[in-house]
């Protein structure tokens, strides 16, 4: 028996459960792995609020590192004793032990830490397909970037800082300016009233080439007003709440520009693509071309407390549950 997180129904961080689940042994490809150390992502807050629709009851969380404790028959590549880390599309990591296929683990590198890789791992895939697949950032580009002091906002920054983007920081506080200028942002807003107005005068009087948006209602038309002709906008997350529907003759009025609304799982299905996301991650973390902000921890069987403090905007960098 082992204690998690569960979810029995939809609503407010109080419907989350601390409960005891019976795990068994593994099975042929599978592995049962001790939780160390769990991420905390806005994509958990969905799960819960039915945003993002998964039959019920279920656990919930998106990423978590450990240590294998067995593996069953046919497994390789890993063995009891590794340190290992896990993401999409494998929701249920706010949990002591766990059950997985074995081919979701990803061992985890010396010099990075169990919290860290927790910390990191979905916000830097996420990262990897943003910047690599759903667009080829290259040197001199010009990226707006509404959150920069989130958890995927710091990543994001300091990975296209390092391929020789400028990039442009939005934040709502002081405190967030001060920490998206040490992570990669040439140039920080604080607050995002008049934000299209105060982009452009950034930016010599031009529009961005390129907005990563993860806030979604509240800055949708922003997002778009910022952008020059025929820049893009990349929409990957909800904060705010889902972005609301519009014409596409709103993308021709402001220049035709390009619109699009990526999913982790369209990018991350594969266990080929996610081994490959975190060997670049991996990569820039150990020669210091990204630094892991953890800004405030939990016990496990507070999660709910995390989610509310995610929510309310009073957290700062990644947070982590530990078990």
């Amino acid at each position: 028996m082992a204690k998690a997180i569960r979810l029995s129904e939809r609503g407010g961080p109080e419907v989350l459960r601390w409960e005891e689940v019976e795990l068994g042994t593994p099975a042929a490809g599978e592995a049962l792995v001790r939780h160390t150390a769990i991420g905390v992502n806005f994509a958990d807050v969905y799960l819960r609020t039915g945003l993002y629709p998964q039959p019920l009851p279920s656990g919930i969380g998106s990423e978590a590192a450990g240590v294998v404790e067995a593996v069953g028959r046919k497994v390789r590549g890993v063995k009891p004793g590794d340190r290992v880390v896990y993401s999409v599309p494998f929701p249920g990591a706010y949990a002591e032990q766990r059950l997985l296929p074995a081919d979701a683990l990803l061992k985890i590198p010396s010099g990075i830490s169990d919290e860290q890789a927790a910390a990191v791992l979905l916000k830097g895939l996420t990262t990897w397909f943003l910047l690599r697949e759903t667009y080829k950032v290259k040197r001199g580009d010009v990226l707006l970037i509404p959150a920069a002091a989130g958890g995927v906002g710091l990543i994001l920054s300091q990975w296209a800082r390092s391929l020789g983007a400028k990039l442009i920081g939005v934040v709502s506080t002081e405190d967030k300016a001060r920490l998206a200028r040490r992570n990669g942002c040439h140039q920080v807003l604080v607050g995002y009233a008049d934000l299209a107005a105060r982009v452009r005068k950034l930016n010599r009087g031009h529009g961005v080439d390129l907005v990563y948006d993860g806030v979604g209602k509240d800055t949708l038309f922003a997002s778009l007003d910022s952008l020059r002709p025929r820049g893009m906008m990349v929409s990957f997350g909800n904060a705010s709440g889902a972005a609301p529907p519009f014409s596409p003759l709103e993308l021709a009025k402001r220049g035709s520009l390009y619109f699009t609304r990526t999913g982790a799982a369209d990018y991350l299905s594969e266990a080929a693509a996610r081994r490959t996301g975190a060997r670049a991650l991996f990569a820039l973390i150990r020669r210091k071309a990204i630094r892991v902000h953890i800004g405030q921890r939990y016990p496990l069987a507070q999660a709910a407390q995390a989610q509310r403090d995610l929510e309310s905007r009073r957290t700062l960098g990644s947070t982590v549950l530990i078990p």
